[in-house]
């Protein structure tokens, strides 16, 4: 079914992004669902968010643009939201994620490559505007991931929707 849709998607030049459910499920593999994205639908993902753990461990997501932890309290269903320093164990991989962002951004954004090529540790404030002109034209994906059923990681999701998709003013 998605790919079916994603062909309409292509047909009418809808923006869009992409949510890698389910990360709380035995057999959740966040690095082959990409590499699906970009070998089954012709895309170039774009990803913001990695995943806290996979499966059983699956604790919440990193935020690559502000590069902090989000966790979320499993009491309240993920409506409370932790933020935190990278943990120790996925900091040399969210480092190499981020790097990879800002540097596939940067491939499709003139400004953003004149500030990259100044400094390659690019913030937010400059990644977002440009990662949204490379959605709307088509030629990123921004990837996130969660568990809706566990309300982890629908937040950011959301977040994505505002700061990359087309307002209905556009």
């Amino acid at each position: 079914q998605s790919e079916t849709v994603w062909r309409q998607a292509d047909r009418y030049g809808v923006p869009r992004i992409v949510f890698v459910n389910k990360m709380d499920r035995m057999g959740a593999d966040f690095e082959a669902v990409t590499g699906e994205i970009r070998a089954k639908l012709g895309a170039v993902p774009a990803v913001v968010t990695l995943p806290l753990g996979q499966a059983e461990t699956f604790a919440g997501v990193i935020d690559l643009l502000a590069m902090r932890a989000l966790t979320f309290d499993e009491a309240d269903r993920g409506a409370t939201v932790r933020e935190a320093p990278v943990p120790a164990a996925f900091a040399a991989a969210a480092e190499r994620a981020r790097a990879a962002l800002v540097e596939l951004v940067a491939g499709e954004d003139e400004a953003l490559l004149d500030a990259y090529l100044r400094n390659p540790d690019v913030p937010a404030e400059q990644l977002v505007p440009a990662l949204r002109r490379a959605t709307l034209s088509g030629r990123l994906v921004p990837v996130f991931c969660g568990s809706a059923l566990r309300n982890k990681g629908v937040q950011r999701l959301l977040d994505g929707v505002v700061d990359f998709l087309p307002s209905p003013a556009d």
